[in-house]
């Protein structure tokens, strides 16, 4: 049997029969494996129930952060909490699985290669990422809708009691800066968002005009100012690895069912996230020496 991994997954979107199957077939290789899950499971309150239960029943640990389509009230959803309202109805779920959220302690995760905080952020996006020439957030949002791009957020995520999505994403920033800052600083981090927390990921998009839905400029120097070994995130369906600063950045996207059958038949986002070994390998850079 392998030794117990720390793995990482997003975007699972159960919805979709083909992804539902995807997440009643995920497994640990190992009892004492800990899932990783960087948003975006489901629209619906019962669907993120059933999809978290089941990781939780069978991983060691589950760390989860919200992504937009959690957030979202459908009207179909029997569930109709709004913004913080629902957001708060999550974690209460999530306590009662005894998956780790934004709103706990930040677990450590031990292996070989030693431990590191593994910290579920919360951050949401204020419209910074603006599209490709505009000149303020109400011209980006302008060359948005005129390109017919504008995401779902617009019409089911709603900001209750906060005035704005951006003022909800201002109050996020204020709070989990204050804790990281809080957090051992002796240990190397996991950042986990559901946004990538730079910009850069966003340059591939087929429509750079959704950029302005991925995150914030105000999380740009997090890898670096709170010492992160690996950063985790999703939302953006283009699973890959990139380094930013000589940090890794994982997204590890499921995605929808048309997006992943082009990667290949089966789809295996699932990735293994090995903090100790990201740090060893940035010292060796940092020395000019070979990874």
């Amino acid at each position: 049997m392998t030794a117990p991994q720390l793995r990482a997954v997003s975007d699972l979107h159960i919805a979709y029969a083909e992804n539902r199957a995807f997440v009643q077939e995920l497994r640990p290789d190992n009892a004492g494996d800990w899932l990783i899950v960087a948003g975006d499971v489901a629209e619906t309150y019962a669907d993120i129930e059933w999809a978290l239960r089941l990781l939780s029943d069978r991983f060691a640990k589950v760390v989860w952060v919200p992504g937009n389509h959690e957030l979202w009230t459908p009207r179909q959803d029997p569930v109709q909490a709004r913004g913080v309202a629902r957001y708060r109805l999550l974690v209460e779920l999530c306590r009662e699985l005894g998956v780790a959220t934004p709103e706990d302690p930040y677990p450590v995760w031990e292996d070989a290669d030693g431990a590191a905080v593994v910290a579920p952020l919360f951050t949401l996006y204020d419209y910074s990422f603006r599209a490709p020439g505009a000149t303020s957030q109400a011209h980006s949002l302008k060359l948005a809708h005129d390109a017919g791009v504008v995401c779902t957020d617009e019409i089911l995520l709603h900001p209750d009691p906060y005035p704005s999505r951006e003022a909800w994403c201002a109050a996020r920033i204020e709070l989990t800066e204050r804790r990281l800052a809080e957090a051992p600083a002796d240990l190397p981090k996991v950042l986990v968002n559901h946004y990538p927390l730079v910009r850069e990921p966003t340059d591939i998009l087929w429509y750079p005009e959704f950029a302005q839905w991925c995150g914030t400029t105000r999380t740009r120097d997090w890898h670096r100012r709170f010492g992160a070994a690996t950063v985790v995130y999703g939302h953006l369906h283009i699973p890959r690895t990139t380094f930013y600063d000589g940090v890794r950045y994982e997204e590890v996207s499921l995605g929808y069912p048309r997006e992943w059958r082009r990667r290949g038949t089966v789809p295996d986002p699932v990735r293994t996230i090995s903090p100790g070994a990201d740090l060893r390998r940035m010292r060796q850079t940092l020395r000019g020496a070979t990874p």
